[in-house]
């Protein structure tokens, strides 16, 4: 898509959810600051917002809300940008010679929509097949939440979980399936509460269909304890 500077385009873009970047856009300055700097600076971007829209910041309810939105932010819900904070995902050796799939499926999703700063909440289901070493099954969580845990689009995602994972482990056999809803379509825009978003990431075994059909049928699976 061709833009010519114009800010309806870049609303359009938006709106319809659409991602321009296989990697999260980041500036080479992004590190420049401190974590405690960036709380600073985003607290008072925060207070004028709440200022603008009326909101009397005197009251007790609402005096410290810039602080803990700041923190928030910086700690938590984008604490994913910060690669000091980025699993260190250990392999071992496949001693035991487990050479069939390895599903981890339920990984719970919380992210936010790079949009309009909304959540998107779900389910990530992740498989490998090992071809000689295999993670611990925590990482793979870990690796969920660590990108989830930025501004984003449900593809890049998706995609960047499997690379990271493809990486990890030294092979293409790597799949990821999310499902999610976004809030931006569920609270606002059409306001549809029903619907969710599937996106899926396919890499070498899994491109093929009974492979996949398999890792499919594994995460239809109704785990109750």
């Amino acid at each position: 898509m061709k833009f010519d500077n114009n800010l309806g385009d870049f609303d359009a873009l938006g709106d319809e959810h659409i991602g321009a970047s296989e990697n999260t856009p980041m500036r080479s300055d992004a590190f420049q600051l401190s974590n405690e700097e960036k709380i600073d600076i985003i607290k008072d971007d925060v207070r004028r917002i709440l200022e603008t829209l009326g909101l009397d910041l005197t009251d007790d309810s609402l005096n410290g809300t810039p602080n803990r939105v700041a923190k928030m932010f910086v700690n938590e819900i984008f604490g994913g940008l910060d690669p000091s904070k980025k699993p260190s995902a250990s392999t071992f050796e496949n001693k035991y010679k487990y050479g069939e799939m390895l599903v981890e499926k339920n990984i719970t999703v919380y992210s936010t929509c790079e949009h309009h700063l909304l959540p998107i909440v779900g389910k990530a289901h992740v498989a490998y097949i090992s071809n000689g070493t295999v993670v611990g099954l925590s990482k793979m969580n870990r690796i969920v939440d660590y990108f989830a845990k930025r501004p984003q689009v449900q593809e890049r995602l998706t995609i960047q979980i499997v690379k990271e994972l493809q990486e990890v482990l030294n092979t293409k056999d790597v799949a990821c399936v999310i499902d999610a809803k976004h809030l931006c379509v569920n609270s606002r825009g059409i306001r549809d509460i029903e619907s969710s978003t599937v996106t899926s990431e396919f890499g070498g075994k899994f491109k093929d269909m009974g492979t996949r059909r398999e890792f499919l049928d594994y995460i239809k699976l109704d785990t109750q304890f």
